[in-house]
């Protein structure tokens, strides 16, 4: 019988076996806009905690969540399964009555914007709060740093918006304005893993931060997520939440950790009441697998190479593009900031002859990948027209309509090569000059 070594041994040796680089044969080869880049040392990972048969998160996750920590000099991480269950954790922690003064109630407005992916904009309505939608600038796709301060009312207590397609928005001026206003600040930086603002990663200045591992992003586990903080009374709030609601802090499979299981009085239940059914919050279960932080571990790994990768497809997309200046708009990182691209954002400036779509259609046709910028204009979106969800405008959205109607990203992730990059350029250049 093998034992674990040589069964992992023959798992490594399968995936170099059958996984041959293909060759890129131009205009049959479809270039994703995203897509996952994986070695034989993920599917070691994943073999390796599959034969454990602990199914939920353990010794992977413990060591994910402590490698993730340092890697970004945050102090405590908890994974969740997804970067939406991320933003509805981070929200719904806010709300907690453990927070006093400074929890989030109903009718209270928090500040994001309107072209952006739902799931930033859902946690903030399902949680009874106000979203105040603001315009962005074109070429960053950040929010305008001119109407932010406009936005701010008595009622504001939160701003939630993500650094848009891993381009970090302008942290000085959020932080500024939430000392100011005695705001919380939550990073959406689930696009934006590596991304760095002022030499510091971006996720590190908010009060709370998110982050998802699906497979179109920085580093994947097939699904995933994680929520960081600085702050420790928010980190068992999180945790809470993350874990049904529940007060206790154990692990999964672990009891007693504080030995004062059957001796406390919590609420009006009875005194001694077992802690692992007293619960603090209205919570979910939205904890991982061990065998999806067993890939994260070792994606982990790779991540410096993948960012470095990335910033790299995006500078030859750049220069390659750049004498298209007529008739695009290219991307433009914002001050102070070197971002980890999750996308190359392109908008067609207005013309009789060109526009968004038969662009897309004309790359699509060449087999290169494309994407929108999410929702566009969210609050034109059906979900936003069928129902009456609360929410405020300040300003024009003027941008967003135009990000709506002309804007499209395509792809910089790692596994894009110099040669797909090339005939990428060339599509470009025959829509638009031949």
């Amino acid at each position: 019988m093998s034992n674990r070594n040589d069964i992992l041994e023959k798992v490594k040796q399968f995936h170099i076996e059958n996984n041959v680089d293909k060759k890129f044969i131009k205009g049959e080869t479809y270039i994703p806009v995203s897509g996952k880049v994986l070695d034989e040392e993920d599917l070691n990972n994943l073999i390796d905690a599959s034969l454990d048969m602990w199914l939920t998160a353990g010794r992977y996750a413990d060591k994910f969540e402590y490698e993730f920590s340092n890697f970004l000099g945050i102090k405590y991480c908890a994974l969740v399964n997804s970067g939406s269950s991320a933003n509805l954790v981070a929200i719904t922690a806010l709300t907690s009555h453990k927070l006093g003064d400074k929890k989030l109630v109903k009718g209270d407005e928090v500040i994001t914007v309107a072209a952006g992916f739902p799931t930033t904009v859902s946690p903030i309505i399902q949680n009874g709060l106000v979203p105040v939608f603001i315009d962005i600038d074109l070429e960053t796709y950040d929010f305008n740093e001119d109407i932010i301060e406009k936005a701010i009312t008595k009622k504001t207590k939160a701003i939630f918006m993500a650094h848009t397609l891993g381009n970090p928005f302008n942290i000085d001026k959020v932080m500024k304005l939430a000392n100011k206003y005695n705001l919380w600040v939550i990073e959406d930086n689930c696009d934006a893993l590596g991304s760095k603002y002022n030499g510091e990663f971006t996720g590190t200045f908010g009060h709370i931060s998110t982050y998802s591992f699906y497979p179109a992003h920085h580093i994947t586990m097939g699904e995933g997520g994680a929520v960081m903080t600085n702050d420790a009374n928010l980190f068992r709030i999180i945790k809470s939440i993350r874990d049904w609601g529940r007060d206790c802090v154990c692990p999964p499979g672990k009891d007693n950790i504080c030995s004062n299981r059957f001796n406390q009085k919590h609420g009006e239940l009875p005194t001694g009441y077992d802690h692992k059914y007293v619960y603090s919050h209205l919570g979910y279960n939205l904890k991982i697998s061990d065998m999806q932080a067993a890939v994260g571990v070792s994606q982990l790994k790779k991540l410096p190479i993948f960012i470095e990768k990335r910033k790299d497809n995006f500078r030859k997309l750049y220069n390659g593009l750049s004498d298209l200046e007529n008739y695009i708009i290219l991307p433009k990182s914002t001050e102070k900031s070197d971002p980890s691209w999750f996308g190359f954002t392109i908008t067609v400036k207005e013309s009789d002859k060109y526009n968004r779509d038969e662009l897309v259609n004309f790359l699509e046709l060449h087999k290169i990948g494309t994407r929108l910028l999410f929702a566009g204009n969210i609050i034109k979106q059906p979900v936003f027209i069928s129902n009456d969800y609360e929410y405020r405008v300040v300003g024009e959205l003027k941008n967003t309509d135009i990000v709506m109607n002309s804007t499209f990203w395509i792809g910089v992730w790692p596994g894009i090569t110099n040669e797909s990059i090339e005939y990428i350029i060339d599509v470009f250049k025959l829509y638009f000059i031949n």
